[in-house]
């Protein structure tokens, strides 16, 4: 007999697994199908793992920088393999958790493949081979991303290598090339460079951290460049030679063709969507450029069936996943959500220094026709940057000038992906300059910077 339920989740990554607790909450009886681990990419090999790794990165610059504080550290070194170890750890940690949580909530994990075969109908395919079916009310798939692959650079896992075994290597590279800068290339390149490998970076595009503001790329080239990495942009990886010990990358750039000899080549050039195999070509599901087409409370072209996360279009994160989970399980459970403002998601990179962003940059806001306000505040005229010796960096904002409204803010710097909340929960409040430089921000801290860019824009910074 089918296993009954009120709703049905296919992944369990940060958008379905959200989704799942939100609809226990509310009173549906929930089941959750997944393949793998409960967690999905970002608690098993996404998000959580690679901050535990960036985590021992930075405090192994801050042991190398030691006498900078006025200590001394001698004779500091690492274990690759216990690096990696604690990173998987932390993430097992995360996985049971969720575990934890759907005991809690009584909603069930079904472990296997699962499959739509109608409306309300779901095919599930078990790790032995044998195939059950599941039935329920409401279907949300949260199928989520994997790794995108070049057609000059076939993924073996050996030499040329996906984010996954990024992070589960078991033994350092001395040489590294990164293809791609946005967050998951920079966030990489970061870590092994602090960690002593030699790393290139190439991006295709004319600066790394392309989708960042112009002033956040050439800031974080220059810290790169300043820690060693070898930043490469305007280029293109042709070819990647495997056939002797190493990888031999050939690389297109605007002043000829480039050989660099490397260990591995980390490919890091965005995501392809989980879509095969899931029902949705049999069900006449609409699906454009890879993505589920859905409305603004995620039901696809076949009601009752929703998709969620990195299947739809909008930004692959897990906030936004898990912002999309929780509107769509209110929706099926009669509520009325308000639907998702995407010109309000922050966007975070944790490299040192770090990424923060929420809304326009000044390019789009000029493209877009505002009279604009820009005010910067540099962490070097920071108090508190200063005594922590993060004095790289900055806060950015940009206002429109003739209504006040917030329509960005850019950082970079330590700390900064802990401060860009202010700045979201200020643009949903509509808030505007003038309440942010007249909101009493404590003293020291890094986040008096952005009271002191807002201050700056309108003429009435102090420091600086």
């Amino acid at each position: 007999m089918a296993l009954q339920y009120d709703l049905v989740v296919v992944g369990s990554g940060p958008g379905g697994y959200v989704a799942a607790i939100r609809a226990s909450q509310l009173g549906l009886k929930v089941g959750v199908i997944e393949r793998e681990s409960l967690g999905g990419i970002c608690l098993n090999w996404g998000c959580i793992p690679t901050k535990a790794l960036l985590k021992s990165a930075q405090v192994f610059e801050y042991l190398n920088h030691a006498s900078d504080y006025g200590l001394k550290a001698e004779g500091v070194s690492f274990d690759f393999n216990a690096v990696i170890s604690r990173s998987r750890g932390v993430a097992d940690g995360m996985s049971k958790g969720i575990n934890f949580l759907f005991k809690k909530n009584k909603i069930d994990a079904i472990m296997g493949t699962g499959k739509l075969l109608a409306p309300g109908k779901v095919e599930l395919t078990k790790a032995d081979g044998t195939k059950d079916t599941v039935e329920a009310k409401s279907i949300i798939l949260a199928t989520g991303a994997r790794s995108r692959e070049l057609p000059t650079m076939p993924v073996d896992d050996k030499k040329i290598i996906g984010y996954r075994k990024a992070m589960s290597l078991e033994k350092q590279p001395k040489r590294l090339v990164v293809v791609g800068s946005g967050a998951i290339g920079v966030e990489f390149a970061y870590f092994y460079r602090a960690m002593g490998s030699e790393v290139t970076v190439v991006e295709y595009l004319p600066r790394i951290v392309p989708v960042e503001d112009e002033e956040i790329s050439r800031q974080m080239e220059k810290s790169f460049k300043k820690m060693g990495i070898n930043v490469l942009t305007n280029a293109e990886v042709t070819k990647v030679d495997t056939a002797g010990e190493g990888c031999n990358v050939t690389i297109k750039t605007e002043k000829g063709n480039q050989q660099i000899a490397c260990d591995v080549v980390l490919s890091a050039v965005g995501v392809t969507t989980n879509l095969e195999n899931i029902g949705l070509e049999e069900l006449g599901i609409k699906v454009e450029r890879g993505r589920v087409i859905v409305d603004d409370y995620y039901q696809t072209s076949v009601p009752g069936i929703y998709a969620i996360g990195d299947i739809i279009p909008g930004p692959a994160l897990a906030h936004v996943a898990s912002a999309e989970g929780i509107i769509c399980v209110e929706k099926i459970a009669g509520h009325h959500p308000e639907p998702l403002n995407y010109q309000n998601i922050p966007g975070c990179t944790y490299a040192s220094p770090e990424i923060a962003s929420v809304g326009l940059t000044e390019a789009e806001a000029k493209k877009q026709g505002y009279d604009i306000l820009v005010g910067k505040f540099p962490f070097s005229a920071s108090g508190k940057a200063s005594a922590g010796g993060v004095k790289d960096g900055f806060v950015k904002v940009i206002f429109d000038k003739k209504y006040g409204e917030w329509l960005g803010a850019h950082m970079i710097g330590a700390n900064v992906t802990e401060m860009i909340a202010e700045v979201v929960v200020a643009r949903k409040l509509e808030t505007t300059g003038h309440e942010i430089i007249k909101s009493v921000h404590p003293h020291p801290t890094m986040s008096e910077a952005v009271m002191e860019a807002a201050a700056a824009a309108y003429g009435e910074v102090i420091h600086l």
